[in-house]
Parts: structure tokens; sequence; C-alpha cells
């Protein structure tokens, strides 16, 4: 194939390209670049470690913890009446079903397509996954929902996760359980800052976790917190942290007596998940700035999503008119026909091209990928092989949306999506190597 029947195939298929430089700019920026700490977290944690006071109870009162403060803060950003600091979102997703009560055995009701920590969470709390089909949009499917809960009347839990912030029709979930007595706990390791009906995500479940790793709408590397307006589930929560003899009270967001009275007698165990004061330190002044950077995120977000929505082949979902987003990352659909007849390698190619640009793009149904449920061999496998979703996560992909981007670097991004899923569905499956230098 001479290299003019390439461009003649590439402009069939994408017309509103005048031309196409096969090989063409290249990302320069690195993308995997997360949002930096302000500069007052910076100086808090230099403070905090001079200090040596880095054991969130190592202090005399809870004006003078870190991780109270960051714990009053973010309870007051997300509207629950308390919050506890723990060392990751996995942490929280684990202590959620301690607290609600789970048992060795129990059915745990979750998304298909997830983040492996979801999942591992529920195994490590030694109960089995019961896995829930998800939609083009990348949600749980409402109606699949149904059918599982009738195929396991004794299923007593279902963790929601909202992956990559998209909210399902929650409203309706909330219901169906309530109506099948099966408590909703909520995984909102993505959605910090997307609302619901103008109200944060975390309030229609018993309990909800949060991330703060580097690539969430709070840095601390690592980091969670879990969630609740129950003060029983608080009490519970802290004392499985490791909030140990009279260390309550050093909590902003302490629960009622008769709950720490209840909870605070030895028979719950301490697994010593609770964050350190370093962390909170870099965590507080993140707090102020969430809703100023949603909508930066969202401004860029919607503009490159209609660009990608408008490809052939291509589609970005819209979610529901009741969500308000956070757009740091965009997702869109590839139809199997655009990758060729081979989708895995057209898929792979596709990848391949984008990378050797400077662009790494994520499939989510990768052999590799933390998010397709192949993967996860250390947990019972869906009896029903989870057919939707298998599907759907074949042919999805992720790109991250970085604040520290400037204007052409997303048109080039964008650039080089187009011409790559071009040259697949030409048939140009080979990619030549290239050396991307990032700027720092």
């Amino acid at each position: 194939m001479t290299c003019n029947t390439k461009l003649i195939l590439c402009a069939a298929v994408l017309p509103a390209i005048s031309s196409l430089a096969i090989g063409g700019r290249r990302l320069r920026k690195n993308i995997k670049m997360p949002d930096p700490v302000p500069r007052e977290g910076i100086d808090e944690v230099i403070k905090t470690m001079e200090s040596g006071k880095l054991f969130r109870y190592n202090v005399a009162s809870k004006e003078e913890s870190q991780v109270s403060l960051v714990e009053k803060e973010f309870s007051d950003f997300t509207g629950h009446k308390f919050a506890v600091g723990l060392n990751s979102c996995g942490s929280a997703i684990f202590l959620m079903l301690k607290c609600a009560g789970a048992q060795h055995g129990d059915k745990v009701l979750t998304n298909g397509f997830t983040f492996t920590a979801v999942p591992s969470a529920i195994v490590h709390a030694g109960c089995d996954p019961v896995y829930v089909e998800t939609t083009p949009g990348y949600v749980v499917d409402v109606a699949d929902l149904e059918k599982k809960m009738d195929a396991n009347p004794d299923c007593k839990y279902f963790i929601v996760s909202h992956m990559r912030g998209k909210l399902a029709s929650m409203d309706a979930i909330k219901k169906l359980c309530d109506a099948r007595g099966v408590e909703l706990l909520e995984d909102c390791a993505h959605s910090l800052g997307v609302l619901w009906n103008g109200g944060h995500s975390g309030h229609h479940g018993t309990m909800a976790a949060f991330s703060s790793q580097s690539y969430k709408m709070l840095n601390s590397g690592e980091g969670g917190f879990f969630v609740t307006d129950d003060d029983y589930a608080a009490a519970r929560c802290m004392a499985y942290a490791g909030a140990y003899e009279a260390l309550a009270d050093k909590h902003f967001c302490r629960p009622c007596d008769a709950a720490l009275a209840k909870v605070m007698d030895g028979s719950i165990p301490n697994f010593s998940l609770r964050m350190h004061e370093g962390t909170a330190a870099m965590l507080r002044p993140q707090i102020k700035t969430i809703e100023a950077r949603r909508a930066e995120y969202n401004e860029r977000y919607y503009r490159i999503a209609a660009q990608l929505n408008a490809l052939p082949g291509c589609s970005v979902e819209d979610q529901l008119p009741q969500v308000t987003i956070v757009g740091d990352s965009v997702q869109f659909n590839v139809e199997a026909d655009a990758l060729g007849p081979d989708l895995d390698a057209g898929a792979d190619a596709f990848l391949a091209k984008c990378a050797a640009r400077g662009l790494p793009v994520e499939r989510f149904g990768s052999g590799s990928n933390a998010r397709n449920f192949k993967n996860w061999k250390y947990a019972k496998a869906p009896e029903c092989g989870l057919p939707v979703t298998a599907d759907i996560i074949s042919r999805a992909f992720d790109v991250r949306l970085p604040l520290l981007f400037e204007e052409e670097d997303f048109e080039i991004m964008v650039e080089i999506i187009q011409e790559s899923l071009a040259e697949v569905a030409a048939g140009e499956l080979e990619v030549q190597e290239q050396e991307v230098a990032y700027a720092r």
C-alpha cells in the first residue's frame, strides 16, 4: 500500500480532516502528571515533619491535629456528619463492610466494572462478590442489579462504585435496595466534587468511601476518607481504624457518647488504618480548591468530549441530567468495526500508535488493566461471565485531562486519537516507535 493510498483511506474514515500527517504531532507533556500540592500544603507538611508529630493522636487536643481538622473540613464540604481519615480508599471500603456487619461468607453485590480495590476489599472482609453488568456509560445496569438481587436473595450489601465519577440512577438504586433490605454502600473514590441534584455524592448509601490517591481530586499520594451520618457506624470505624483507649476525644467529628461506649469496649479489633498528620496537612488547602478546579475541568471536558464524539465510530456517553460531573478524564467507546476484524489486535494497535506519539491511552478491557474483572483471579469469577460488561470494556478507552495542560496540548491529544483510529480503520496495524521527551 502506497503512502497516497493510506492518506485516501484515512480521509475516507475522517472526512473532517483535510490532510492527515501520518506520524504527525507528538504530545510532549506527560499526561500522567497529577495536580500539584499547593504551596500552603507543602509548608504545612514541612512544619509537621519538623515537629516530628506525624501520628494523628500525638497531640494534646483535637484542635492541634491536622487529621482531625481535615476530617472536619472534609465532612463540611461533602455535607456528611462524620468523616474518618484513613490510609486509603481501599481501607475505607473494607471498613464500610466491617461497620455494616458483614460476616465471613456473606455475598456482596458490586459493579462488574470497577477498580480492583473494590472486589479486593470484599475478599479481604471474607465475603464473596456478586457482579452486576454495566451500561455503555460505565455505570451499574439497574435492571441487572434487580435480577442479581432476585437470584441472590441472601445478599445483604451492595457497594455501588462510581467509576470515573459516573453516577447511575441513584434514586432508583436506593429505592430498590430499601425494598429488598439490602444495605447500600458507596465507593466514591472517583466522585469527589460530583453532584447529584446539587448535593455531593455519597449520600444515598449509609456509608461512603473517598480517595486522595494522586490521580484524584485530592492528592496525597495515598489516603482516603470514610463518611457517614450514623453515629454508630462512625464510632465503629474509628475503633477499627485505631482510636483505642480515649483517643476518640481527639476527633472533631466525634460520635455520641452512647455509640462510643458501645464500641470502645475492646470488642472491635484495631486494624491500624489511620491517616497520618503529614497526609492531612497537604490535603487541607486542596479542599478549598475543589469547586474552582471542577469548573476548569468541566469547561475543557465538554469541548474535548464533543470533538471525540464527532469522530466516526467513536462515542462519549452523556451522564444523567441529575449529575454535575468532574471532568478530570474522558472515556470513549469505539465501535468494534472501527477496530478491524480482530478487535484485540486493532485495539492494541490503536494504543500503541497513541503511545508512540506520547499519548498513553488506557483500554479498560486489556489483559493487564486492573479494572477488567477477568484479571481479578483472587476472587470468584462471575457465574454468567458478564458478557455485556466484557463487550463494553473491550472497546472502552480512557485518557486523563490534566489541569497543567494547555489548549495546544489538548488539540494534539485529539489529533493523535483521530489519526490513530483512522490508521487502524484503514488496516494499518504496524507502529513505528518514536522516542518522546516529556516536558518537566
